[in-house]
Formats: C-alpha cells, sequence, structure tokens
C-alpha cells in the first residue's frame, strides 16, 4: 500500500456527519418548512444544536468548547444546511462571531464572552455592513470614540444575521477619521448594553427563520477592555476573519444543495411517466450527473480549504488561504443556485409549490450568493491573489 495519505474527512470526521444528519432529519427537517412559511426563528433547531453541543463547535476546548477542527465545523454546517438553511446559520454565525474574537481578542475578552457561547448560553453575531457600507465595507460611518476608560458607539449596522437573538455583537467602528481602513477598530458589545437597539426583521427571499435587522447603536457606552485587538486593527481584524468564515458559507451552500439533489432523486425514482420512472430517461440523468459532479467538485474545494484554515488557525502562514477562501465560497453557492434551480425543474409543477422542499432549498440558495462578499467580489479577489 502507498504510504500516501487520504485526501479525505477522517472517520471521526464522518462518524460527526451521520451523527449530525440524523440529529437533522429528526429535530430539524420536521420543522423546516414551517419556519419558512412563519418566518420565525428555529428554536427547535437551536435547542436540538445545544442539547448535543453542535451549536459552537469551533470554540476551543480551553474555553469550554468542543474544540472541533474547521473541517469539522463545515461538516456540521453542511450538515444541518441539508435539513434547513435557516438554522445552519446558528453554528455559522456563532463562528462569525467569535472568530475575531479567536483570532485578536485579549484573553480576559476570550475566556468573558466564549465560554457561554460554548455552553449554549448566548449566540455571538457579527456587525460590519452598513447601509452605504456593503462591498464597500471600509466606508462605514459608525463610530466609537474614547471616553476615559470606556468607548461610547454609535451608527447603524446593517443585515445583521441573528440580530435581536444573539447576546453578543463584533462590531467595526471608526476610531480615527483620518485613518481609512487602519483607523477602524472592533468591539464586543452586548445586547444589554443601553442604547443597543435593533430594527424591524427584513422581509427577505430565503432563510426566512434567521432574523436580519439593524443594529443600532446610540450612545452605547462600553468598558475599554471590549475592544477586539489593538485599536485601528479592526479592518485587518475583519478581513482575516471573512478568509475563515467564507468557508462556513460555502458549507452552507454544499448543504443546501445536497438537500436539494437527495430530494431531486428521490422524486426521479417515484415520478413516471410515459410508464416509467422519469429517472431512466437519458435527458434527466444527464441533469442529475451534472449536478452531483459540480457539488463534489465545490465540496472536494471547500474542505481544502477548511483544511488550510485550520492551519492557519493554529497559527501556521497559508499564502493562499485567501485564494481558497473566496474560491470555495463562489463556487460552492454558484453550485447550490445552479442545483437547486435544477431540482426545481426536474420536480415539474410540484417542484414550484410550497408542498415541496426545493423551492424553498432554491430561495434559500441565492443568498449564499450574496452575503460573506457578493461573488463579484469573490472574484476581484481571486484575480488580485492571482495577480499581485
Amino acid at each position: 500500500m502507498s504510504d500516501f495519505p487520504v485526501y479525505a474527512p477522517s472517520e471521526e470526521q464522518e462518524l460527526l456527519r451521520a451523527t449530525v444528519r440524523e440529529l437533522a432529519d429528526a429535530k430539524i427537517a420536521p420543522f423546516a418548512a414551517e419556519v419558512d412559511e412563519e418566518s420565525r426563528f428555529p428554536q427547535e433547531a437551536l435547542d436540538a444544536l445545544v442539547a448535543n453541543e453542535l451549536h459552537a463547535v469551533h470554540v476551543p476546548e480551553v474555553y469550554g468548547g468542543a474544540g472541533a477542527d474547521a473541517l469539522a465545523t463545515v461538516i456540521v454546517i453542511e450538515e444541518v444546511a441539508r435539513a434547513c438553511a435557516s438554522s445552519s446559520l446558528i453554528p455559522a454565525v456563532n463562528k462569525l462571531g467569535t472568530v475575531p474574537v479567536l483570532l485578536s481578542g485579549s484573553e480576559e475578552l476570550k475566556r468573558k464572552y466564549l465560554g457561554p457561547v460554548a455552553r449554549g448560553e448566548a449566540m455571538f453575531s457579527y456587525a460590519l455592513s452598513e447601509a452605504d457600507a456593503g462591498s464597500d465595507a471600509a466606508g462605514m460611518k459608525t463610530r466609537a470614540v474614547r471616553d476615559g476608560d470606556a468607548w461610547v458607539l454609535n451608527g447603524a449596522k446593517m443585515w445583521i444575521t441573528n440580530a435581536g437573538v444573539s447576546e453578543y455583537y463584533t462590531v467595526m467602528a471608526v476610531t480615527d477619521p483620518s485613518a481609512g481602513a487602519r483607523g477602524i477598530s472592533a468591539f464586543v458589545v452586548e445586547k444589554s448594553d443601553p442604547g443597543v437597539s435593533f430594527g424591524a426583521k427584513e422581509r427577505k427571499l430565503g432563510i426566512k427563520g434567521s432574523p436580519t435587522r439593524q443594529v443600532i447603536l446610540e450612545d452605547v457606552r462600553i468598558p475599554g477592555d471590549r475592544i477586539i485587538g489593538a485599536e485601528g486593527t479592526g479592518f485587518k481584524t475583519a478581513l482575516a476573519t471573512l478568509d475563515h468564515t467564507r468557508i462556513t458559507i460555502a458549507a452552507q451552500a454544499l448543504g443546501i444543495a445536497q438537500g436539494a439533489l437527495d430530494f431531486a432523486i428521490g422524486y426521479v425514482k417515484e415520478r413516471k411517466q410515459f410508464g416509467k420512472p422519469i429517472g431512466d430517461f437519458q435527458g434527466v440523468q444527464f441533469m442529475l450527473a451534472d449536478m452531483a459532479m459540480r457539488l463534489e467538485g465545490a465540496r472536494q474545494l471547500t474542505y481544502h480549504a477548511a483544511v488550510k484554515s485550520e492551519r492557519a488557525m493554529q497559527g501556521e502562514k497559508i499564502p493562499d488561504l485567501t485564494f481558497v477562501s473566496s474560491a470555495c465560497k463562489a463556487l460552492a453557492s454558484d453550485v447550490a443556485m445552479d442545483v437547486t434551480t435544477d431540482a426545481v425543474q426536474l420536480l415539474g409543477g410540484y417542484g414550484y409549490t410550497r408542498e415541496f422542499p426545493v423551492e424553498r432549498m432554491m430561495r434559500d440558495a441565492k443568498i449564499t450568493q450574496i452575503y460573506e462578499g457578493t461573488n463579484q467580489i469573490q472574484r476581484m479577489v481571486i484575480a488580485r491573489q492571482l495577480l499581485k
């Protein structure tokens, strides 16, 4: 036998996949349509994930977490998304909100905020975008002004996932308006801080179970030790965070696409036209083959990126992390949009109705091409990495 290492998830990671899939099928999938229809938070999913310690598996053991690596975290998000995209944003956004603290926060900050997340007592959201600062995040207007030993924050953050449900928020704010991107700092803001409020829930095409709202900051006074890293390093931390968390959006896209493909395969085996299952027709088989090929290609790139992410989190310098994280996010989300659209097509008129889950999956897939950097921005990032 060759000594070449197996390029695949470990046996332990595949066991994790089976565990999460079983849990998602039993405790999350039965509520997915209702969560979407009623645009309500998937509390059943949160309860099930917390009970099984799957809501924030990435938190290191030293802070009370499971200490799962980046690939294991991807597998958890992927399998939850296969059942319900809204629910997959629980582990995904917990990682997004906490990675800035993990990367740049003081040891005191890590111990204070990662423990409650690991125990399932709090969720952690990420507040970067503003109404006029989306792709141009460095153009943000939210201000943080030093006042003695404290900071006072004013501004409004837009498109914040799980806003109002999460207890904690990583907030990027301008501390030196004359310094451009180098004048942005990162802070931990708590939901209970005086002056914190939330806008109305956005009425969305998909992921309706995950509330998306403005986070409004009006003279929010927080202790000085809530700054994440040194003053002026917030934007650098934000970009470094996205190098890791774009991969979790790719994972969500993979799960949505896999759920749609699995349902479509089951359907074409049973649906009969012209006296035989439509899965016997070559045109249908070609569609399934293309869906599965592209999905598996995106999965392998995503897993490859996750391994690099984990190595980077352990302190290794990974020169192409930005490239692979952008590439897997763009590819997986484009594939998810294509696969879910084809799944609707394979179900014909039934696919277009809410009686079947593929129309929901198609709507949910769209956001993966938009958030954490649109796929147009990803292509710019990829090209710059190639050309530098």
